[in-house]
């Protein structure tokens, strides 16, 4: 088995896998699952700082995003699309699948999101229905300020979807104060579940623009006024995974009982950046990092294959490269969740060190150790 240290899916914690294990009872027809599903639900609001309703949806993250879309988008709407990274343009394949007018406002994906350059913009151009933007692009790390952004929008009434899938739980987030109106989460990143969840926060406004459609929702898997009023009548759009939704609430219990997290994360990813540049090894990205991913170009003369292949032969240890723009031209290294340790990173940064000196890459540091040092230092 391979110690499992990418940017999602994560390592799953046993007290999980174990939960997952328990016996099922009919999800329909058991009243009692929907006090748990409603709870679990009231649970992750709570820990995202909202009175927004959540959903869990049986799917993994993505369909988070197309649910969004899909119950917010009429045809002919204009949508704001922030695109500074592969999932930030990917939101314009879901506006255009059910007819709307996306108009991508394209920004470098090597820095965060500017927030002047948005507020300049949005002076001229602000006539949208609703705008879209990723927390953090994982393909790339990018990390966008999605505090400041949300209310940005907002001043002119524009209503906010966020993908946060690969940032919650390792980084802030306030839903309520950041003032957006549909966030998107994953069961498989800093949650630590098992891949197979998405779940949603949906703000009254947002409610608000579904039911006054002039259009039905062009879709019914991911279509989130299929889930209105559920509790009251004790009836789910489709048969709940409720083994999956069992291995969830013991993630969010996990979290819920984690005062450390937030802090952790970011201690942890200020250290692997530091050690990293310490060893003369380039950070992707300029600015926006994420607490939750550390992304580094492939050293010259050699390639993401042979990094990649050599730490799962050689340590038994997954790590990521990239895809689209970033395929075969970067290293992703998750430290999100349950991934986020000091003892998973020291075993990593070993390898890593062990892999890229094997390699012919001359480092200035041992990895593990300078990590090690760097985080002494600053707990």
């Amino acid at each position: 088995m391979y110690k499992i240290m990418t940017p999602g899916p994560t390592q799953v914690l046993e007290k999980v896998r174990m939960a997952r294990s328990l016996a099922c009872t009919n999800p329909d027809l058991d009243t009692a699952f929907f006090d748990f599903y409603k709870d679990t639900c009231m649970l992750i609001s709570s820990l995202l700082h909202t009175k927004n309703e959540t959903l869990i949806l049986d799917g993994e993250g993505i369909l988070g995003l197309e649910a969004a879309c899909a119950s917010l988008t009429e045809p002919g709407d204009k949508v704001l699309v922030l695109d500074n990274g592969i999932f930030g343009k990917g939101f314009a394949d879901f506006v255009r699948l059910y007819g709307g007018n996306a108009e991508v406002y394209h920004a470098d994906y090597e820095h965060t999101l500017s927030v002047d350059a948005l507020a300049d913009y949005l002076k001229l151009h602000h006539d949208y229905k609703y705008a879209t933007v990723v927390h953090c692009d994982t393909p790339s790390g990018i990390l966008n300020d999605v505090q400041q952004i949300c209310p940005l929008l907002k001043q002119y009434g524009i209503l906010t979807v966020v993908d946060s899938v690969s940032a919650m739980f390792g980084e802030p987030i306030d839903v309520d104060a950041f003032q957006i109106d549909i966030l998107c989460g994953g069961s498989q990143k800093a949650v630590s579940a098992p891949p197979g969840l998405t779940f949603v926060t949906i703000s009254e406004a947002a409610k608000e623009a579904m039911k006054n459609r002039s259009t039905p929702i062009a879709s019914f898997y991911a279509n989130l006024m299929a889930f209105e009023n559920y509790y009251e009548k004790k009836w789910f759009p489709y048969t709940m995974p409720i083994s999956d939704i069992y291995g969830l609430r013991a993630a969010i219990d996990e979290i819920a009982n984690d005062t450390d997290m937030l802090h952790r994360h970011k201690i942890i990813a200020d250290a692997t950046r530091s050690t990293l540049i310490a060893a003369g090894l380039k950070l992707h990205q300029k600015s926006g990092f994420s607490n939750t991913v550390t992304v580094f170009d492939i050293p010259q003369g050699i390639t993401a294959a042979q990094i990649l292949e050599s730490m799962k032969a050689k340590h038994q240890i997954m790590l990521a490269g990239s895809f689209d723009d970033f395929l075969g031209k970067v290293i992703r290294i998750g430290h999100m969740g349950t991934n986020a340790t000091i003892s998973n990173m020291v075993d990593t940064l070993y390898a890593l060190d062990d892999v890229l000196r094997s390699l012919g890459v001359p480092l200035n540091v041992q990895l593990d150790q300078y990590f090690l040092k760097t985080v002494r230092a600053s707990s």
